[in-house]
């Protein structure tokens, strides 16, 4: 079920999570005080007994501010912050200022920025009740010059004040309007299959309240399969009638299932064969968006993850004869085309198409052909605007930021993007890649506003082996390797990662351009079988999952670094959702 970097042409080629989201204004820098300024400031947090993992996240929607930025707050109880990052955060009292990093002391208007922090507590985790910056008192809109201070508010409701409680979805857009970011200010669903895996972990309430992803890997998952399926026994009506009991502002789906799926690899193949196109318009997208389309799910924001894996496939990987087949037979195009049409004329729904990830189609060879493959897909639904943006990193450990090193570095002399690892990537992380890939989607044909989502589910590489700073060797080869926090063996490896921990807390808005971080890939499901292993499922068995193989020209003929023991893609994956957790960054 779970998709993987393909390498490339080239050769490598709380018991209970609380969001809590707090309208907050921005002051700009003194000298700029009497410029009209607001900004939007997310507060979530994930807290067990007796500590939390705070996230922040702050917008400016007024005036550039430069030459750095001070967000402060009071904690109304006994919180003490033990660890911060991406910004300095101090203690003093009740007292909390974050500090800009000094390579992030601008926030132009509409730009984001976010930072984290590790706390204690006891009793009560209350939500700080005001966010200053600059001095200037939070009010969560762009107030008019001599105007009195609103009150703090939540984003989607100004008269609001701040709640302790998760925030309750903003109300549906009119019919046939849509928002532009439909995971800002909405509460995500939170799958009670998944949930219940996860609590039967030793920890695993400090994440089973996180929002994740729903797959509809194949047609029987559309009303529902036996218990003893990898996905459990809920169908896609169930999912939405509990994300209604909810209160959920916004739930996903990941619609997975075109002819000859997976064409590069074995582990996540599907039930379609590569003539199927007419049987996965009829059986399984027509009946998606009937129920998808019921008027009892308008006040839902349904999002959909459309086909992992598929359109850069007929770029990069068109030597294997499924992928010619399928590029020559225009089936992924086509496939895609016709779900993008008919769920995208459903007035609360929201595409976002996969679009691989850095490891993939990093280098510019790639990249280009990509947008335009997705463009023909897009064109083939009628119109691009049925695509509201698109995914990285499903199912992937690809690191969000690297920081001892950018694709600019240089090393005695030579460029890191020399070194064995990078392989003359343009990129060497997930964020500088989408914030890239999105303006060249932008200029290839796309909506201006299109967002990116980042699948962070698997990608936090945290732990004992972390790097904690930039190697001081002078070798560019051995300064990547003792620098880069991503811990794979090779970046072409994607099955089942050994080391691997859980990344950023899903939220909405965290860097310019990027409409949420996801975990579109639930944490704890398999990428693949270890072994073969027998299944009704469609899904076979790829040497890429076995830890025993010794490789293949796509991760240049390294060990795969997976996990033993691991069940079918899909299946739940005890010891990997544990590993996840030990090694989760930010730690839990």
């Amino acid at each position: 079920m779970s998709p993987r970097p393909h390498t490339l042409v080239r050769g490598l080629t709380a018991a209970t999570a609380i969001t809590l989201l707090t309208g907050a204004g921005i002051a700009v820098a003194a000298q700029q005080a009497s410029a009209a300024a607001g900004c939007r400031v997310t507060y979530s947090v994930n807290q067990w007994s007796t500590g939390f993992t705070g996230n922040v996240s702050v917008t400016n929607l007024g005036d550039p501010i430069s030459g750095g930025w001070n967000l402060t707050w009071d904690f109304a109880g006994n919180q003490r912050i033990t660890q911060g990052w991406s910004a300095t955060v101090a203690q003093s009292g009740q007292r909390v200022t974050a500090t800009s990093p000094t390579w992030a002391g601008n926030l132009g208007t509409n730009a984001s920025a976010t930072f984290g922090f590790n706390a204690d507590y006891s009793g009560t985790n209350a939500t700080p009740a005001t966010f200053t910056l600059n001095g200037t008192a939070c009010t969560g809109d762009v107030p008019t010059p001599g105007s009195p201070s609103a009150t703090p508010s939540n984003p989607g409701n100004p008269s609001a004040t701040p709640s302790t409680t998760p925030s309750t979805p903003t109300s549906p857009p009119p019919a046939g309007a849509k928002v532009d970011n439909p995971y800002a200010g909405a509460k995500g669903y939170v799958n009670p299959e998944w949930k219940a895996k996860a609590d039967a972990e030793p920890g695993g309430s400090r994440v089973s309240s996180n929002p994740t992803a729903v797959w509809l890997d194949r047609i029987a998952a559309i009303n529902g399969t036996p218990d003893s399926s990898s996905n459990g026994s809920m169908g896609l009506r169930d999912h939405l009638d509990e994300a209604v009991s909810q209160g959920a502002g916004y739930v996903q789906f990941v619609i997975y299932n075109l002819p000859g799926r997976d064409c590069s690899a074995l582990a996540s193949n599907g039930e379609l064969g590569v003539n199927d196109l007419p049987t996965y318009k009829s059986d399984y997208i027509d009946p998606i968006a009937a129920i998808q389309s019921d008027p009892k799910y308008a006040g839902l924001r349904i999002i959909n993850i459309i086909e992992i894996d598929s359109l850069p496939n007929l770029v990069t990987n068109t030597n294997v004869a499924t992928c010619a087949t399928m590029k020559a037979n225009g089936g992924y195009v086509q496939g895609v085309g016709y779900a993008l049409n008919k769920l995208g004329a459903i007035g609360n729904v929201y595409n976002y198409v996969d679009a691989a990830h850095h490891g993939w189609i990093g280098w510019d060879t790639n990249s280009g052909p990509t947008a335009q493959i997705l463009l023909e897909a897009a064109r083939a639904s009628g119109s691009v605007n049925n695509v509201t943006g698109f995914i990285i990193n499903t199912a992937n450990y690809s690191a969000l930021r690297e920081p001892f090193f950018q694709a600019n570095s240089t090393v005695g002399g030579q460029s890191v993007r020399q070194s064995k690892w990078v392989d003359w990537n343009f990129y060497v992380d997930e964020l500088s890649f989408a914030q890239a890939f999105r303006q060249q989607l932008v200029s290839a044909g796309f909506a201006s506003n299109i967002g990116m989502l980042i699948d962070t589910s698997r990608n936090g590489w945290g732990g004992a082996n972390r790097p904690a700073a930039a190697s001081t060797s002078t070798d560019v080869n051995t300064f990547v390797n003792e620098s880069r926090i991503d811990r794979r063996i090779h970046a072409g490896n994607w099955c089942n990662q050994a080391g691997a921990g859980l990344g950023e807390r899903p939220r909405a808005n965290p860097e310019t351009g990027i409409d949420a971080y996801v975990w579109v890939k639930p944490p704890g499901e398999s990428d693949g079988s270890s072994s073969l292993i027998p299944n009704n499922e469609g899904k076979g068995f790829d040497r890429m999952c076995d830890p025993t193989y010794t490789g293949n020209e796509r991760n240049g003929n390294s060990m795969t670094g997976s996990l033993p023991n691991a069940p079918i893609s899909g299946a739940w994956f005890s010891a990997q959702f544990r590993e996840l957790m030990a090694n989760a960054y930010p730690a839990l």
